[in-house]
């Protein structure tokens, strides 16, 4: 069943490849709880802590897909060692300007120039592109990547957390830096396995967003991201309502580990369905798995709910990555991919501010309302999208 697992692991340059990224990206797990539980260890002041981690989270939004775009034209070399630079420098006087109690308006600016980083993610699966694009063995390295993504943020934000309770208040986010200068070095180091540099005369002038059939991918993993936004919001107000809070770590633990294990089923599955078919039908599961949450009524009832959502995550991320990179030239496959990723981050965060909203405002169910309205919203968007993916799929 594993055997694609296995011709990946063969390919030269894969080993380094996974073990490099999953180092780099690290700190994108670790860097906006551990500036929350940094400055309020440092302060008490939760407002203080979640703005700053949200400035930050928005630079990188802002950010990554012009990096990536950079990166298109002038290669990961030239590009990462750059900005890997100016984004530790600016974490270490976050940190340092924390540490001494600086004025907020110092901390802000710098949290947001801090979010000019190298966005390893897209990095990362541009290099998984560019080793097996157009080979069946795609699908089973997105599988891999998504996999190791999904690990990396269970053990992140704990991690992060854990330094900076238990060791020293900034060391959540100092790590996160180290991690972030180490990881870039080694990945860098993979010279094998780095995309070559394609340009066509007058394409560059070009974004990605303008590439047929992109937006429909991207919003397709907005609602997706939503969803687990929302999900995370929800468990917690639920487990909270039936008096166990630490049920909801486990919950959401849940949901990816249902990811996990769909990941590595589905990258190993073999079919002969073509991918706009496949995108129709995880897009449709998702939406099928998220109206369970309109039968909830106790803990072990919410646990099944949220482990089932979590199977359609993986595949739905899986496959949409795949179609993109299909859809994308080589020329702006990177600042496509980043685009994706922002797509996925912009749907979390969205998610979990409506959710908290509409749990304030109208109690917890509505939140599960919430959640079956973007499932909805992506089955909608696989429907919509399947006859125009099939026409540019098949002009590739």
């Amino acid at each position: 069943m594993f055997k694609f697992y296995n011709d990946i692991w063969q390919v030269p340059g894969v080993k380094g490849l996974l073990i490099a990224s999953t180092i780099s990206r690290f700190p994108q797990a670790m860097l906006s709880i551990g500036i929350i539980t940094m400055i309020v260890q440092q302060t008490g002041s939760y407002w203080l802590a979640g703005a700053l981690a949200g400035t930050y989270s928005f630079s990188c939004a802002v950010f990554d897909p012009q990096i990536s775009k950079l990166v298109d034209r002038h290669g990961q070399r030239k590009i990462l060692p750059l900005v890997t630079v100016f984004s530790v420098a600016m974490l270490l006087a976050l940190i340092i300007a924390s540490y001494y109690q600086q004025p907020s308006a110092l901390l802000f600016i710098l949290s947001s120039l801090a979010g000019i980083r190298p966005p390893m993610t897209s990095m990362v699966r541009a290099r998984w592109a560019f080793l097996f694009r157009g080979q069946p063995l795609l699908k089973s390295a997105f599988s891999l990547d998504s996999v190791v993504a999904e690990i990396i943020f269970i053990a992140g934000p704990p991690l992060a957390i854990y330094l900076s309770t238990n060791v020293h208040a900034e060391a959540g986010p100092l790590v996160a830096t180290v991690f972030l200068c180490t990881g870039v070095i080694l990945f860098l180091l993979q010279r094998k396995t780095e995309p070559a540099i394609v340009q066509k005369k007058g394409e560059h002038h070009e974004s990605a967003l303008k590439t047929p059939g992109i937006l429909i991918i991207i919003f397709s993993l907005l609602a997706m991201g939503f969803i687990g936004g929302a999900v995370d919001i929800a468990v917690v107000a639920f487990s909270n309502a039936h008096n166990s809070p630490n049920a909801a770590s486990i919950i959401i633990a849940l949901y990816a580990l249902g990811s996990v294990i769909s990941g590595l089923a589905f990258g190993a599955w073999k079919t002969h369905l073509k991918i706009e078919h496949q995108f129709l039908g995880v897009t449709t599961m998702m939406m099928l798995t998220s109206v369970t949450l309109l039968f909830i009524s106790s803990l072990p009832t919410l646990g099944f709910s949220i482990f089932i959502i979590g199977l359609t995550v993986a595949p739905t991320m899986i496959i949409a990555m795949d179609i993109g990179s299909s859809l994308l030239s080589q020329s702006k496959l990177t600042e496509g991919l980043a685009w994706m990723s922002t797509g996925i981050s912009t749907g979390v965060a969205s998610g979990g501010a409506l959710a908290g909203i509409f749990i304030d405002q109208y109690g917890i169910h509505s939140a599960f309302l919430l959640i079956v309205s973007a499932g909805i919203a992506i089955a909608i968007i696989g429907a919509l999208g399947f006859s125009g993916l099939r026409l540019y799929l098949a002009q590739k």
